[in-house]
């Protein structure tokens, strides 16, 4: 059995939420490999807390999803782009640590359930999968189709509850 130090210690996800650098957020030339499939010009990459701040203000009964978010931000910094690597991250770093604080004792928690992908499909990195997502949303009152597989699972008639940035 390993014995976990504190140069080894995996952090919680409440401390990558915490993660800050200087310089970020960032704005950097889109990296010619990405340019290809998301265009020429400049990205904004944020930070978890940013990411996590913004989810805190979608409303029950409003959904978004990870494109949404990050045009919103593009749009924010004046910039052609927000990272899509980053973004994706930082809304599984934001599910993480609202997990973490539930099982705190927490009842205010960041809605990371309100998020979906594109085409209003679940999120299978999230907490507990596309199952636990599901529960979250039927409970706020959203009708779940389920997909031939789990992968296809999404909310019905979603762009009908989509937050206007």
């Amino acid at each position: 059995m390993e014995v976990l130090t504190k140069k080894n210690k995996k952090k919680s996800w409440t401390e990558k939420l915490e993660f800050s650098a200087e310089g970020y957020p960032k704005i950097i030339a889109i990296p010619d490999n990405w340019a290809k499939t998301i265009g020429h010009g400049k990205m904004v990459i944020l930070t978890p807390k940013i990411i996590d701040e913004f989810i805190k203000t979608i409303p029950k009964g409003k959904l978004t999803t990870i494109n949404l978010i990050r045009e919103k931000f593009a749009i924010d910094y004046n910039v052609e782009t927000t990272c899509p690597l980053t973004t994706g991250i930082f809304v599984w770093i934001s599910a993480g640590a609202a997990e973490e604080d539930k099982a705190a004792g927490k009842k205010q928690i960041t809605p990371y359930w309100r998020v979906l992908k594109e085409g209003g499909k679940l999120n299978p990195k999230f907490p507990g999968g596309i199952e636990q997502q599901a529960r979250y949303l039927t409970k706020e009152g959203f009708q779940i189709l389920p997909g031939k597989t789990p992968a296809n699972w999404k909310v019905n008639n979603y762009k009908d509850y989509l937050i206007k940035s």
